[in-house]
Order: C-alpha cells, then structure tokens, then sequence
C-alpha cells in the first residue's frame, strides 16, 4: 500500500468527543460573566494571565472542532472518479438521444427519396407517353 499523504483520513468520532470536551473545559471557566468582569478589574495580573490563558485554549478548541466539521464536509463531497461517472453517463445519454434523432431524420430522408424516385418514374413515363 502506498502513503496517503494526499487525502488525510477523516477524524474518527472519537476525535470529535475529545475537540468537543475540550472546547468545554476551555469554556467552563469562562462561564459566569459577573466573575469575568471581577477578574478584568482586578488588580491582580495572575487573573488577567487566566482569562487569556482560557481564551487561547478555546480558540485552540473551537479550532480543532472547526477543521474537523470541515473535514466532514469534503466527506461528503464526490469524489472526482464519481463526477467524472456522472459526466460519462450524461454524455452516454446525449449521444444515445443524438443517434436516434439522426436515425429517425435518415429514415424520413430515405422516404422522401422514394417519394421523389417515384414522381420522377411517373413523369418520365408520362413524358414517354407523348
């Protein structure tokens, strides 16, 4: 088998559960807003350290989750092999309905042909007659 190092397997849903547990530990700290506005007054730098600290790590978070949604989507996308699939059999079909308009307009040709071969016939005749 050879490397994969052009399509990366998706992220299992374990993956997911771990990005979203993480995205909540990052958040629950943040949680009570009042306690926040505390710790922004504060005179203490350590608080101010915490709150950053807490924020990165849910950016951090919602990041991982955030290419892991995305990765979920180009699942779901089809693959150039099935568009190109697609694309045949659409153009299979066009021929297929292209040939039978050419088959139906040669046969209404070969009929007028007759027609025409048969007027020719009758005039001839006729102009044998006299």
């Amino acid at each position: 088998m050879g490397d994969q190092h052009d399509s990366p397997s998706p992220p299992a849903k374990d993956d997911m559960i771990g990005y979203v547990m993480a995205l909540e530990a990052a958040l629950l700290p943040c949680l009570p807003a009042r306690e926040l506005q505390a710790i922004d007054r504060s005179p203490h730098p350590s608080h101010q350290i915490d709150v950053e600290r807490h924020a990165r790590d849910f950016m951090e978070a919602a990041k991982k989750l955030q290419l892991y949604f995305i990765g979920l989507q180009r699942e779901d996308q089809p693959t150039k092999e099935e568009i190109l699939q697609k694309d045949i059999a659409m153009m299979e079909e066009e021929v297929k309905k292209k040939t039978d308009l050419i088959n139906k307009q040669e046969r209404l040709i070969q009929g007028w042909r007759k027609e025409l071969k048969d007027q020719l016939e009758k005039h001839n005749t006729e102009l044998d007659r006299v």
